[in-house]
């Protein structure tokens, strides 16, 4: 039994443990510097409730990754009500900057004038898009404020773990290779559906070679804004053996008509698995990409941290 002032006489007393010292201590976690400009996701596609979700899910994320982070959305597609324009968010963030500046001043603190980039804006895509990328560079344009675009989050590591996640929750791969059972309907073949033409079939290959190496069976990347191209790639890993084949989305969600899948799935006759989607990893490259554009990137932070 415990008394007001502690545990019973007896019970053994948890103290703290002692800080590490040394170079070996475990880092300071990595906090947003004050001041720091907004990540921005730039959200492509037709805006829903399913959408906002998602990015909320991503935002959330990369905020529980780095407390103190403005973590902003804006859409593409947007209507300046229900869903903010990529266009007015970052004009927002410049306003909310500016009066915190005039804010400080007025009330007599010794502050300098704000200067660097509003915001990083991250597209919230796995591959390269070059009709969405143009289109979000416009609208960076058009808000006429200082911000900096990163690269798109893919190729990475991460995403083909989110592949196979997503494969193994469709029952179309076993969820750890370790593992002595095989799934019945688990697919000897995939098809990496990306959308942006080349490019990012190209950069969606790069991605299927790290899941390939994960599932041990044969991936293919496939254009589905392109006529036949998923036909194709079926037909290919069909003459070189697959009988069973799986469309994996490369894409968030967002960025295409969800219909488009069904159809391709159904085209060349094979099971799809759902899109990536708010899956974690999609929340921490956002994050990698925001800190990378800063020069606060987490190894950094750790490094200094660690001497």
């Amino acid at each position: 039994m415990s008394t007001p002032t502690g545990p019973a006489s007896g019970l053994p007393v948890r103290m703290p443990r002692p800080r590490q010292p040394g170079r070996h201590r475990r880092p300071e976690p990595l906090v947003a510097p004050e001041g720091a400009p907004a990540l921005v996701l730039a959200v492509p596609g037709t805006p829903s409730s399913a959408t906002r979700s998602l990015a909320e899910e991503v935002v959330s994320i990369a905020r529980s990754e780095l407390p103190g982070l403005d973590a902003r959305i804006g859409y593409l597609d947007g209507d300046d009500e229900e869903f903010p324009t990529l266009r007015a968010v970052l004009t927002h963030a410049a306003e909310e900057r500016t009066a915190r500046f005039e804010q400080a001043r007025a009330a007599g603190m010794d502050v300098k004038e704000p200067d660097g980039p509003v915001a990083v804006v991250v597209p919230l895509l796995a591959g390269p898009d070059g009709a969405l990328l143009r289109q979000v560079r416009q609208a960076v344009m058009d808000s006429r404020i200082a911000a900096e675009l990163t690269d798109v989050l893919g190729p990475h590591p991460l995403l083909a773990e989110a592949l196979h996640v997503r494969l193994s929750e469709a029952g179309l791969a076993r969820a750890d290779r370790a593992r002595l059972f095989t799934v019945a309907t688990a697919a000897d073949g995939i098809i990496l559906a990306s959308v942006g033409g080349d490019e990012a079939v190209q950069a969606a290959g790069i991605t299927g070679m790290l899941l390939a190496a994960r599932l041990a069976v044969p991936v293919m990347a496939a254009a589905l804004d392109e006529d036949g191209s998923i036909a194709s790639v079926a037909e290919q890993l069909r003459n070189s053996g697959s009988q069973q084949l799986a469309l994996a989305p490369y894409l968030i969600g967002p960025e295409i008509d969800a219909s488009l899948l069904e159809e391709a799935a159904k085209e060349v006759g094979c099971s799809a698995a759902e899109a990536l989607g708010a899956y974690p990893a999609i929340g921490k490259l956002a994050l990698a990409k925001y800190t990378t554009a800063l020069g606060i990137a987490p190894q950094q932070a750790q490094n200094t941290a660690a001497h």
